[in-house]
């Protein structure tokens, strides 16, 4: 630290504490506008948004996350949507990048999403241990969300879309 501070005499302090270097980039007007919105200094602003959706910031293990959404209430998030995908009934919302809510259809048992997981790992095939980590890590969650009888039931509303993603109130 004392090294770093002897190089730095004289000139602007640091704005981060790991290894970094300038760079020059073009961005569309917009995405300037949504930065200064996010911090004044756009290379902060940069930083916070990757950070924000990065997965080098997603939480350590096998991505698998309850997130509380009020006083003893949340939902599920996974990581990869690779093997869960195989799930046909199974939907995977993303709600941010490499991050996915699982949604069931009306009607469906808990215990038959434990049940479709438990195929699957059966049927993964070597070398897939991210995917067999998750796997697990989400079944236990379910189990354990089960034996706890902790498990309640929301819909989420999901409506149709035109012209390519536009809201209605926005097309």
């Amino acid at each position: 630290m004392a090294q770093e501070k002897a190089r730095n005499t004289g000139g602007r302090p640091r704005k981060f504490h790991e290894a970094s270097r300038p760079v020059t980039v073009t961005l569309p007007e917009r995405t300037l506008h949504g930065l200064s919105m996010i911090d004044k200094d756009r290379a902060r602003a940069i930083v916070r948004v990757v950070d924000a959706v990065s997965k080098a910031t997603a939480p350590a293990g096998p991505g698998v996350e309850v997130v509380e959404i009020k006083k003893g209430a949340g939902y599920i998030l996974v990581g990869s949507d690779k093997t869960l995908k195989q799930i046909p009934w199974l939907r995977l919302v993303e709600v941010t990048p490499s991050r996915y809510l699982l949604s069931i259809p009306t009607g469906t048992a808990v215990e038959s999403l434990e049940v479709a997981i438990l195929d699957l790992l059966e049927h993964l095939p070597p070398g897939e241990e991210p995917e067999r980590k998750l796997l697990l890590r989400l079944r236990e969650v379910l189990k354990h969300q089960r034996i706890g009888s902790t498990v309640s039931r929301a819909e989420i509303l999901f409506v149709g879309t035109r012209g390519g993603g536009k809201s209605a109130a926005g097309a």
